[in-house]
């Protein structure tokens, strides 16, 4: 898994075209949940608007929609900014307010287009490493190694579980570093450890 350019923060702009407003709302998404939910924010705050009009990627994932605008002339021009900007993990919504004013096919796919685009450059971005957590089952007696190990790769603790034969523990780290945490752990415990990779 590679690193990727998402937005660092949600970001808004509006534009005005042959009297129809429209509003951009751009935001980071890990999942098609958290971009339906997005989309629904948007919607509760302009339950009145024309269209909203929309699209997402999150890694090989994408989908978009017309919102009831003729088909290609909304949803894929959205996606394109998305990939235009090399984004990942992002949803981008586009509300329109219709003015009166028909655009055409082609003044749509810039509106929209051209909206989305702007929503996107203009939001803080970062580049993010992919994380994946992981469960840990040890012994008492493995419990300070792991915790060492852990630091080293900067994971992040997320849980931890005692019973009576040990620690069941759940940290998140970089992808990368999953072989580096096997291999230390090997050491560290001569092979006395359960590792469960979430999903």
């Amino acid at each position: 898994m590679k690193a990727f350019l998402t937005l660092a923060a949600p970001s808004e702009h509006r534009e005005e075209i042959k009297d129809s407003a429209f509003l951009a709302y751009a935001g980071r998404a890990d999942s098609p949940d958290e971009a339906f939910a997005f989309l629904r924010t948007i919607l509760s705050r302009h339950a009145d608007a024309s269209h909203l009009c929309w699209a997402y990627r999150i890694a090989d994932h994408y989908r978009f929609s017309d919102g009831g605008e003729p088909t290609g002339t909304a949803g894929q021009p959205i996606l394109r900014a998305i990939e235009g900007q090399q984004l990942d993990h992002v949803v981008v919504g586009v509300i329109r307010y219709f003015g009166g004013t028909k655009l055409g096919a082609g003044g749509l796919v810039r509106a929209y287009g051209g909206a989305a685009a702007e929503v996107l450059r203009s939001a803080a971005k970062r580049e993010e490493t992919p994380r994946v957590t992981v469960r840990l089952t040890l012994g008492f007696d493995q419990v300070g190694s792991a915790y060492r190990i852990l630091d080293m790769l900067k994971a992040s603790r997320l849980g931890e579980d005692y019973d009576e034969r040990g620690l069941t523990l759940t940290a998140s780290l970089p992808a990368g570093d999953l072989d580096r945490l096997k291999t230390a752990l090997r050491d560290a415990t001569r092979g006395q450890f359960g590792l469960h990779v979430a999903r």
